[in-house]
């Protein structure tokens, strides 16, 4: 479904400076149809400029991102895009980045119909039907945000509103930047249910992208741990447990306590 090869992000430090900065060195990894594959780190270790150049919001280095086999920073016209786009899709930390301030809640959700061809519209049905049960299965009553400004909205009404719009598109891929950080405790395990069964239903892929271990435990197939720009673990949950090989690991792991139990043998 989805192919990093030897992916580099290196950043210069300044418009005169020599210095620069390795934020992703040479990260390769596989996303599987159906898959929910987490992306572990600290922050700083490189894991949200990853998901930026998946999604074509910053131009790598050096490296391949293939797409169904589709070089993506080779993709031109606005067709290509517009189909890459409607397949691979992100949700952001900060959801108020994904927001024009100037539009309407409405006019964002309604705007992703336009990454759709004819033939998926005429199936689709009624639009507004579509968009009001989208935001009623992220916990959201439609009639309260619809005709709201972002500025108007908590922060975690935003993220669901950006979760509600994966809901629409059913897309092939979701890139999840901490998609959770800012929904309260009493809502996040709801939202992480939608994820699975948005999985489940349309086969969609996820890139989970976290810095906690023990949440990524709890919903990945595979989790891919990264540390100062590079990919220093991959395994499945359970062996990450059993098997915990680089240092890194190992620390993330003593800092979640009930992982930390089953780690140990405690």
């Amino acid at each position: 479904m989805l192919k990093v090869e030897n992916l580099t992000k290196i950043f210069r430090t300044g418009l005169f400076s020599r210095k620069t900065i390795v934020a992703v060195n040479n990260v390769s990894f596989i996303i599987r149809p159906g898959e929910i594959v987490s992306l572990v780190g600290e922050s700083g270790s490189g894991k949200t400029t990853t998901a930026k150049m998946i999604l074509r919001l910053l131009r790598p280095t050096s490296g391949r991102i293939l797409f169904e086999g589709k070089d993506v920073w080779k993709l031109k016209g606005s067709k290509e895009l517009k189909w890459y786009w409607r397949n691979v899709h992100g949700i952001f930390q900060d959801p108020y980045a994904s927001f024009n301030p100037i539009r309407k809640v409405d006019r964002t959700l309604y705007q992703v119909f336009n990454l759709m061809d004819e033939k998926e519209l005429n199936k689709m049905g009624d639009k507004d039907e579509i968009v009001r049960e989208a935001l009623r299965e992220v916990g959201l009553r439609p009639e309260a945000v619809l005709g709201k400004y972002p500025h108007e909205l908590s922060g975690g009404m935003r993220q669901r509103i950006m979760i509600a719009r994966c809901f629409i598109l059913r897309p092939k891929v979701i890139i999840a930047d901490e998609p959770t950080s800012m929904i309260d405790a009493s809502t996040r395990a709801g939202i992480l249910k939608l994820f699975l069964r948005l999985r489940d239903e349309s086969g969609t892929s996820i890139i989970f992208i976290t810095h906690d271990l023990g949440l990524a435990y709890y919903v990945s197939d595979r989790i891919l741990i990264m540390h100062k720009g590079e990919i220093v673990e991959e395994s499945t949950p359970d062996e990450l447990l059993t098997n915990a090989k680089h240092p890194y690991t190992k620390k993330l792991l003593e800092d979640v306590p009930l992982l930390y139990r089953k780690w140990s043998g405690f």
